[in-house]
This record gives structure tokens, C-alpha cells and sequence, in this order.
């Protein structure tokens, strides 16, 4: 079984064409620009690498095109359309219907579209890649892989905010979370690691990019999760505040006469790294301000990045009552040694230690970084959110037969 993963953006498209006979990455690719002049597709398969420069007008066309690169007579991997089986895609919102993947209908569509006005960002172009799989592919099952799925098991007081119960009954307004696909591939990755029965594990996944979450992973399930009714809520992030006092938002608007789309752009694009450090988004860069330049911004950036990690870990150890694994991953969490050491550091109370040469070492690979005294593992495993898209693609087509 071949399956193709799609992930949309407003202007963009990833993708990966993946043998789930033995999960082999048969081609990758990026298109970018949809819609727009200078629109491009790179796509590499083994040790080649194919760019095609052309307008796309719009995702139907940038999908055919992806089509016509999978087949190609030099650069292709597969002869025929008819070789890809089924189509898995990335769908950032599932509202509280969805606590799986889900074989997509004409209703699914729809429940995605209404939980648009949740993911106003995301959702449409989600399904803009759906139609146009549909369109192109009409015989072939398409799959919609949810990134707030996996956390359809916390409790009702884990998710639930102290508003009034209206609010949650008639706007949906709860905490929903994110990176799903990640934590749920990494946690099972760690009881992997160690060879031992998720169902008996208590793990923290630690996904910290630009975008930043913390999960909470109680026998293979999720119990809690840093971000909440969007994206904003939990950790510090490139360019998003996390946790700030909600009275902040009226403050702002009522003393600096800002509107709402101001405090929105505020939060979400001009706060966070970039925000506290004046400088970058970019976790290297504030490393190197930080730890080579003295730069007293980029330093308290870094530690209140620092901090707010080490406050949830602590939280969601009592949480579950007990850990047995730390996972990092994501851009920083899996190659940046700086950030993984003082998160670790003076954690032995709850009993985390890690090894500085192995921490060193563990850039981008699957490694156990705990010193041999650590009662909790601290792993680092690179996320694969397009390989849980294909295996939950992979289960729910086989379910069919």
C-alpha cells in the first residue's frame, strides 16, 4: 500500500509519498507560492532532486502537478496514479467530534468547515487539498488526520475553562490543543524506545519549535496539553506570548486604544522570543545573543523560555501522579543541547538528570541523554507527523476490506 500525506497551507503544500509495506519514504516535497508569481515545487526522491517553476493558480493545480512529479518519466517514483492507494490529510481542527482519524464523506467535510471558525487559518485551506484530491482522484480514499484528535481524551476538568458553561455549550469554548500527530508519534516512539507497554508509561512529549506544546501522556493517552482553545495558550514561542493574564487583553484595548485584530497581531506575531529579546524568533539566534554576545534580553527570553517548560513538567508529574520518560522533540527539542540542559537542570527532586556528553551528542537522532542515576528517562526523538497521518491512513483503508 502506497499512501500520499498532504498537508495544506493558504499558500503552500507539503507532502510525502510513503510504502506502508515497510514505511518507506518513497518522495518528499514542498510547493510554494500557490497562487502567486514565482509558485515552485521541489520534490527529492533518494538523491534526486526535481524543481518545477510554474503558475499555480490555485491548490487543484498545484495537486495535479504533485500528481504529474510522483509519475514523471525521469524523477517520478511510481508509474501510475493508480499506485497511490489512499491519501492521508493533515486537518488542524476536529472540533470535539473527531477524537480519531476519520475516512472523509460529504459530512466530514461540512463538521471541517464548521470548525473553520476555530481554525480560521488552517481548516479552510485544509479543505481547499481535500476537494481537490477528491476532484483529481475520485475513486481513490481520502483520510483526514486531525491535529486536536489526540487530545480528545482529557478529562472534562483538564479542558474545560471557568467560564460561564454557556460559552463552552453554545461557542465550543474549551481547550482543544495541538500538535497531536507529534505527541501521539513521539510518546509512542519513547515506550518503543524502551520496550516497554505504553499502557503502563507516564510521559511528558515536549514538541518545542516556533511553535511550542507540552503534553501529558497517561497510559498512551492524552491527559493534558499546554495549548488550549488555540494556539496561543501554554508555552513561550517565537512570536506567541502563551500565558499572559487575560485582563492584559482588555488593558490594552482600552488604554492604548488598540482593536482587537491589534491585540491579535500583538499576541500571536510580536510577543513571545521575538517580543521579550527584540532580536529573533529563532531559538539559535537567541542562543547565540543569550551565551556568546551577554545580551541581557536574549538571556531573559531564553530563561523565561526555560521556566514555563520546567512549571508544566512539574504540573503534569502531579498531574499523573508520577513519570517515568521526558520526550523532546521538535526543531529545538531535538537538536538544541543548550535548551534541553537547563530544562533538566535542578529537576532531580522529581527525579530527572541527564548526561552532558550525551546530551552533546543527541542532535536530530533518537538518543537516551539520562545520566545512569536518572529514575526518568529523558529521550530526544525526531517527530514524524507525516508517518502517523500514513499509519492512521494505512488502518482506516484496511478497515474497509
Amino acid at each position: 500500500m502506497k499512501v500520499l500525506v498532504i498537508n495544506c497551507g493558504s499558500s503552500s503544500l507539503k507532502y510525502q509519498l510513503i510504502d506502508m509495506n515497510d514505511e518507506k519514504v518513497l518522495a518528499k516535497g514542498l510547493v510554494e507560492r500557490i497562487g502567486l508569481k514565482g509558485a515552485i515545487l521541489t520534490q527529492k526522491a533518494n538523491d534526486d532532486k526535481y524543481v518545477i517553476e510554474q503558475e499555480m493558480p490555485d491548490h487543484r493545480a498545484a495537486i495535479q502537478l504533485v500528481l504529474n512529479a510522483l509519475i514523471d518519466n525521469v524523477h517520478g517514483v511510481i508509474s501510475d496514479m493508480s499506485e497511490i492507494t489512499a491519501v492521508g490529510h493533515r486537518v488542524v481542527h476536529g472540533g470535539e467530534k473527531y477524537a480519531a482519524s476519520v475516512l472523509v464523506d460529504n459530512d466530514v467535510i461540512e463538521y471541517i468547515n464548521d470548525c473553520s471558525k476555530l481554525a480560521p487559518l488552517h481548516n479552510p485551506p485544509n479543505i481547499i487539498g481535500i476537494n481537490a484530491c477528491k476532484e483529481l482522484m475520485p475513486q481513490t480514499p481520502m483520510v483526514a488526520v486531525f491535529d486536536t484528535a489526540f487530545h480528545q481524551t482529557m478529562p472534562d476538568y483538564a479542558y474545560m475553562y471557568a467560564l460561564p458553561y454557556e460559552l463552552y455549550k453554545d461557542n465550543g469554548i474549551r481547550k482543544y490543543g495541538f500538535h497531536g500527530t507529534s505527541h501521539k508519534y513521539v510518546s509512542n516512539a519513547a515506550a518503543k524506545f524502551m520496550d516497554r507497554d505504553i499502557k503502563n508509561l507516564k510521559i511528558i512529549t515536549c514538541h518545542l519549535g516556533n511553535g511550542a506544546s507540552i503534553t501529558a501522556v497517561d497510559g498512551g493517552k492524552s491527559v493534558d496539553t499546554s495549548m488550549g482553545f488555540t494556539p496561543l495558550e501554554g508555552l513561550v514561542m517565537g512570536t506567541r506570548s502563551g500565558d499572559i493574564d487575560p485582563a492584559i487583553v482588555i488593558y490594552l484595548m482600552r488604554e492604548l486604544n488598540l482593536s482587537a485584530d491589534e491585540v491579535d497581531n500583538i499576541l500571536n506575531k510580536k510577543s513571545g522570543l521575538l517580543g521579550v529579546s527584540g532580536l529573533s524568533s529563532d531559538m539559535r539566534d537567541i542562543n547565540k545573543a543569550a551565551l556568546e554576545e551577554n545580551n541581557a534580553k536574549a538571556q531573559l527570553a531564553r530563561n523565561i523560555f526555560t521556566y514555563r517548560i520546567k512549571h508544566y513538567i512539574g504540573a503534569y508529574a502531579a498531574a499523573m501522579n508520577g513519570l517515568d520518560c521526558i520526550v523532546f522533540t521538535g526543531g529545538v527539542g531535538e537538536n538544541s543541547c543548550l535548551n534541553r540542559a537547563p530544562i533538566c537542570e535542578n529537576m532531580n527532586f522529581i527525579g530527572i538528570k541527564i548526561d552532558e556528553e550525551k546530551n552533546n551528542k543527541a542532535i536530530g537522532i533518537p538518543m537516551d541523554i539520562s545520566h545512569e542515576d536518572s529514575k526518568v528517562k529523558v529521550l530526544v526523538i525526531p517527530t514524524d507527523e507525516e508517518m502517523t497521518i500514513a499509519r492512521d491512513t494505512k488502518e482506516i483503508v484496511e478497515s474497509l476490506n
